[in-house]
């Protein structure tokens, strides 16, 4: 085998072990983004800008639009009933025309409650469920 033909096999394998783990390795999870307003259409409720959302990171930007102060939690489990409190991540309290930012992580397909926890507000019917694919 010459040099110049050794050189090209070399070449050749580089390539091939560059582009077979990037071939199968696989695509990165894009993060969901869901705006969500607190106190609106009614002050005891949520509306969330999707339902459904693809297993992964979860970005929730949550304005409180209401006249009174509300947070944003969402239940670390999947269920399907929804309660009045559940272990989760959640916002600190949102005072009317603020906002705040919650990234929480749905590895599993199924619904996730979410709810304000400020007393008596998920009673009234400040929670819901979020569709995880």
């Amino acid at each position: 085998m010459t040099k110049h033909a050794r050189i090209s096999l070399l070449a050749l394998a580089a390539l091939v072990l560059v582009a077979v783990p990037t071939a199968l390795a696989k695509p990165a999870r894009t993060t969901a983004a869901v705006s969500v307003t607190a106190g609106k259409p009614s002050e005891f409720s949520f509306k969330l800008s999707t339902k459904t959302v693809a297993h992964g990171s979860v970005t929730f930007t949550v304005t409180n639009g209401g006249t009174v102060p509300h947070d944003f939690k969402v239940c670390t489990r999947p269920t399907t009933t929804k309660a009045d409190t559940c272990t989760g991540k959640g916002t600190h309290l949102i005072v009317p025309g603020s906002k705040a930012t919650l990234v929480v992580a749905l590895a599993k397909a199924g619904s996730y409650e979410y709810l304000c926890t400020v007393p008596g507000h998920a009673t009234a019917g400040m929670k819901g469920l979020l569709k995880v694919t």
